[in-house]
Order: structure tokens, then C-alpha cells, then sequence
């Protein structure tokens, strides 16, 4: 089963996303971004941050999860590629993520945005598109 794919959008990257079950889904977002921003090959993974988020629903859940990584990592100048769902339900999350500096960047992202979002669930699983403001 793919993880993501990059989708063509006119001024922000876009990504669409899978997985078998809701902590598949948010892992393979939180690497489909960061392979956004960096070659996962390069990060040393020397730092471990563990997470804990509600939100309203499950839409909201994401883009904070996302915003959450992509907080953490602006802050030390780390991309996080390891992702470990501990817990997971439609509006509570608690993970531990383990990244580190990225050698070679591709970009930056500034926010997950709500921009066609919408969590699907298909008979594989859940999928949905995320949008990136760059």
C-alpha cells in the first residue's frame, strides 16, 4: 500500500495520504510532510519527543498534529521521520516522534491548512489530501 503521493496544486504542496487504520493515516501524513521539506535518508535520528493532542474532531486532530511537528521542528531545526501512534481516536492522540538536523533540505512548510481536507474511510482504510502552505 502506497503511504503518499505528492498532488499537483497551483501555489502550495499538496499530498494525498493513506492508511489501513487512523494511526497509519497520521503517520504516513506526518513522513509524506516531511519528505516535503527533506530526504528522510539524511536525518540523523538523534532526538525523541513525545505528543499528546485533542481537538474537535479528527480533521482538526491532523493539522494540529502536523502544526505540532512542524512547531517542534522549527524550534531546534529538526525533521521528524519516526513516527510511534501509542493512541489514537477521532479527537485524542498521544505518539512519541523521533527525528533529528536533516543534512539536505527541500523546502519549508509553514502550516497544514484545512484546504480540501476531509478524512475519507474507504474499505482499505482512511485517505485523505492535505495542503500545505509553503
Amino acid at each position: 500500500m502506497k503511504r503518499f503521493e505528492e498532488v499537483e496544486h497551483t501555489a502550495d504542496i499538496a499530498i494525498h495520504v493513506w492508511g489501513r487504520d487512523l494511526a497509519e493515516l497520521f503517520a504516513n501524513a506526518a513522513y509524506g510532510m516531511a519528505c516535503q521539506m527533506a530526504d528522510p535518508e539524511t536525518v540523523e535520528q538523534t532526538v525523541e519527543q513525545h505528543i499528546e493532542l485533542e481537538a474537535y474532531d479528527t480533521e482538526t486532530l491532523l493539522v494540529s498534529w502536523l502544526g505540532e511537528l512542524l512547531y517542534l521542528g522549527d524550534r531546534d531545526d529538526h525533521i521528524f521521520t519516526d513516527f510511534d501512534i501509542l493512541e489514537i481516536s477521532p479527537t485524542r492522540l498521544r505518539a512519541v516522534v523521533r527525528g533529528g538536523p536533516a543534512q539536505e533540505h527541500h523546502g519549508h512548510i509553514k502550516a497544514a491548512t484545512f484546504s480540501d481536507m476531509e478524512i475519507v474511510h474507504t474499505d482499505a482504510g482512511y485517505e485523505t489530501e492535505i495542503v500545505f502552505d509553503v
